[in-house]
C-alpha cells in the first residue's frame, strides 16, 4: 500500500499546474498510478457494474436508447397512418375529416352507409364532426406514404413495399399459390411455382385415356353452358322489334311506420309508350339492417300506365354509365296488366356486401334499366 499512496501523491500534486504545462514524468506517472489501480482492483475481485463496452464500437452507438424512442420507424408509422376506424393500415384511398383523422376507403363508405340505414348524420369517429363526401377529401400524401411502408407477402413472408407487393405476389413470388397447366383436362393441382415443374413432369393427366378426358370435358362444358346461356339470352332479346331503355335513379325515402325503415324509389319515367317506377329495400326490409353484416338491395318494376291488353316484357338492370358498382346482369320476365302491374321483389345482383355499401353510401343510385317488350 505504501507505493499506492505515493503514487496516489504523485499524481495529486499535478492539479495546481495545467494540462499543457504537464511534464514527461508527471504524465507517466498519472498513467502507472492508473494502471496500478485497475490491477488491484482485478487481484482483489472488484468489477465494475454493467457490460463492458467494445472498444471497437463507435461511441455514438454506446448512448443508451430511451426506452420510448427504441421501436423503429415503421411501427410508429403505423400508428399514425392507420385508419381510425379499423385501426389497419389503409389498402386503397384514404379520406380524411375537416380536423384531418384518417379514414380508409371500406370504413368511410361503411359509416355512410350505416347513417342512411340509421337515418343519421355521420360523424368521424374520433372528434364527432360531420362527415361526407363533399366534406370529406383524400389525403394522396398518406396514400403514398403508406404504399412505401414495408409488409409481408403472405406466400413467401418476406418484406416488401406495398406499391410492389402486388406484383411481386402475381408475377415473382416462388411461393405463390398457382395452378396446374393441365387444369383444363382436370387436374385439381394446387401448391407454390417452385414446385411446378416437378409436378407437371409427373402429372397423370397427360396420360388418361380419351374417355377418362371426355368425362372431365363435359363437366366443365355444362359450367360454361350456363354462363353462355345469359349471354344467348340477351342477344335474342336485342333483335326484337319494341326494345327501351332509359337511366334511373333511386332515390332514399322513408316509410311512415313507427319504426321508419329506409327504401328507394325512382321518379316516373316513360319506357316502351308507358309510364313505369321502380323502387327498391334494403335487405328485404328487415327491422334492423344496420346490425347485419350482410346487405342486399332487392327491387320490383311498376306499371303506373293503364292497358288495354297484357303487356309481357323482360327486363334487366345494369350498372349506370357514371357508377363504379359491378352488377351481374339477370334477365327477369312479368305479364303487366291493370290486375298484375307490379312485378315481386327481386335481387339486385351486387356481388357482395361491399358493393351494396358502396350504393346505400352514394346521394342515390344510378343505374340503367331495359326492357325488352315480347311480340305475340
Amino acid at each position: 500500500m505504501s507505493s499506492l499512496e505515493e503514487r496516489d501523491v504523485g499524481v495529486a500534486a499535478a492539479p495546481g499546474s495545467s494540462s499543457a504545462g504537464l511534464g514527461v514524468g508527471a504524465v507517466g506517472a498519472a498513467v502507472e498510478a492508473v494502471a496500478g489501480v485497475a490491477a488491484m482492483q482485478e487481484e482483489g475481485g472488484i468489477r465494475r457494474e454493467g457490460p463492458e463496452p467494445d472498444a471497437d464500437e463507435p461511441p455514438k452507438k454506446r448512448v443508451k436508447v430511451p426506452e420510448g424512442e427504441s421501436g423503429k420507424l415503421e411501427e410508429r408509422l403505423y400508428s399514425v397512418l392507420c385508419c381510425t376506424v379499423c385501426l389497419d393500415l389503409p389498402k386503397a384511398s384514404v379520406y380524411q375529416c375537416t380536423n384531418g383523422h384518417l379514414m380508409c376507403a371500406g370504413c368511410f363508405i361503411h359509416l355512410l352507409a350505416d347513417s342512411r340505414l340509421k337515418e343519421e348524420q355521420a360523424t368521424c369517429p374520433n372528434c364527432r364532426c360531420e362527415i361526407s363526401k363533399n366534406l370529406c377529401c383524400r389525403n394522396l400524401a398518406v396514400e403514398k406514404a403508406v404504399s412505401e411502408l414495408p409488409t409481408e407477402c403472405t406466400f413467401c413472408l418476406k418484406q416488401f413495399p406495398r406499391s410492389s407487393l402486388e406484383r411481386h405476389q402475381k408475377e415473382e413470388c416462388q411461393d405463390r399459390v398457382t395452378q396446374c397447366k393441365y387444369k383444363r383436362i382436370g387436374c385439381p393441382w394446387q401448391g407454390p411455382f417452385h414446385e411446378l415443374p416437378a409436378h407437371e413432369s409427373e402429372c397423370s393427366h397427360p396420360t388418361k385415356t380419351g374417355t377418362e378426358l371426355m368425362g372431365i370435358l363435359g363437366e366443365m362444358d355444362q359450367s360454361h353452358r350456363r354462363d353462355m346461356q345469359l349471354y344467348n339470352s340477351i342477344f335474342s332479346l336485342l333483335c326484337y322489334e319494341k326494345i327501351g331503355f332509359t337511366e334511373v335513379q333511386f332515390r332514399p325515402y322513408r316509410t311512415d311506420d313507427f319504426i321508419t325503415r329506409l327504401y328507394y324509389e325512382t321518379p316516373r319515367f316513360t319506357v316502351l309508350n308507358q309510364t313505369w317506377v321502380l323502387k327498391a329495400r334494403v335487405n328485404d326490409s328487415e327491422r334492423n339492417p344496420n346490425l347485419s353484416c350482410k346487405r342486399t338491395l332487392s327491387f320490383q318494376l311498376i306499371l303506373k300506365s293503364k292497358v288495354n291488353s297484357a303487356l309481357e316484357c323482360s327486363f334487366l338492370l345494369l350498372k349506370g354509365p357514371y357508377d363504379d358498382v359491378r352488377i351481374k346482369p339477370v334477365i327477369h320476365h312479368h305479364s303487366f296488366s291493370n290486375d298484375t302491374n307490379e312485378t315481386d321483389y327481386v335481387p339486385l345482383p351486387i356481388s357482395d356486401s361491399v358493393e351494396c355499401n358502396k350504393l346505400l353510401a352514394a346521394k342515390n343510385i344510378n343505374l340503367r334499366l331495359f326492357i325488352f317488350q315480347v311480340q305475340k
